[in-house]
């Protein structure tokens, strides 16, 4: 199979449009010999975390929120539905947050209310990257009908407003489970992306390693996942950090006006007991507080990565201080 390489001394644009051509964003290359594995390349993004700032902070706040949701037993140790305690309490050493109006553990809440939000932004993350990725890169390489057809579909969620067309569906199907509320935002939410990976698949659509697997006689989709998928790994794992980021958003803010399942112990759904108990007005503003944070911190979490991976695949947007620090290590 012949290798895509781009000859010394070329321009990062030679090899593509943009940023997202694989060579500016530090993708790896389909091909024999010139081919970058996948464990290969998930070292050089760890690399890459860890030599970022933003990434660096943003990756410690997922693993610190990845670890409260695995292990919530371990750090709060009171049920958060039991409504046995005192009500409306402030922080003390027995709860560190007080209670709310039903006597129920603040803090409890907030730590075992990270697993369903968690769960929300990592399913429909992977959910509708992956309905994206199928959908944008077939698009682009069959072309044609498909193509046009498919370009239709993906038009007509990029013109609807995604949080009203939630509200609408919610609605519906009031009290929804976790399960549901993946699959609605996954559902809706894949549009933009599969944009994104269209345009980066058209790109690729005439190199010369997918020109071999033609003239080998690969099947299109044996091509489209093994020979094209594979070199979008960087702009996959940024879609799949905005997707998630989206998901964390539009859950929340779902189960605070009230179209998730009030039973299910999120923070979503702690702002949405707290706002029906005027938990300002009764003096508990850490029921919104507490909650709130959270959801900004996770989201933080997620948006820092992604920008890091901006940064990283794109020199235009490095800090002017890593520049010079590449040229002066260029210069040695």
């Amino acid at each position: 199979m012949a290798a895509l390489q781009t000859p010394p001394g070329a321009s990062e644009a030679s090899t593509g449009t943009g940023s997202a051509a694989p060579a500016a964003a530090g993708l790896p290359l389909a091909g024999g010999g010139g081919s970058i594995s996948g464990a290969r390349s998930l070292r050089r993004m760890a690399r890459a975390i860890t030599a970022n700032r933003k990434a660096t902070v943003g990756a410690a706040l997922l693993v610190l929120f990845i670890f409260i949701a695995a292990f919530p037993g371990l750090i709060a140790h009171d049920n958060p539905q039991a409504e046995i305690y005192p009500r409306s309490q402030g922080p003390s050493a027995q709860h560190w947050l007080g209670t709310t109006s039903f006597g129920q553990d603040m803090f409890s809440q907030v730590i075992w209310g990270a697993r369903p939000v968690l769960l929300i932004a990592f399913g429909v993350g992977l959910l509708a990257t992956i309905v994206a990725m199928l959908i944008g890169v077939a698009a682009a390489y069959l072309g044609g009908t498909w193509d046009g057809t498919l370009n239709v579909i993906t038009d007509v969620l990029l013109v609807i407003p995604l949080f009203p067309l939630l509200i609408i569906i919610g609605s519906y199907l009031h009290g929804a489970g976790t399960a549901v509320m993946i699959a609605v935002i996954a559902a809706t939410g894949w549009s933009y992306t599969a944009r994104q990976l269209r345009a980066q698949a058209l790109s690729l659509r005439e190199r010369d390693f997918l020109n071999a697997a033609k003239v080998r006689g690969e099947r299109s989709l044996y091509i489209i996942c093994v020979e094209i998928i594979p070199t979008m790994t960087s702009l996959l794992v940024a879609a799949f950090l905005t997707n998630a980021l989206y998901a964390v958003l539009f859950s929340s803010s779902l189960q605070f006006i009230g179209l998730g399942d009030p039973s299910v112990t999120s923070w979503g759904t702690m702002l949405y007991w707290a706002e029906n108990n005027e938990a300002f007005q009764t003096g508990l503003p850490l029921w919104i507080i507490a909650p709130g944070l959270c959801i900004v911190l996770l989201g933080a979490a997620f948006a820092l990565l992604n920008y890091a991976f901006d940064e990283i695949g794109n020199p235009a947007l490095r800090p002017a201080r890593s520049i010079r620090r590449v040229r002066a290590q260029r210069a040695r």
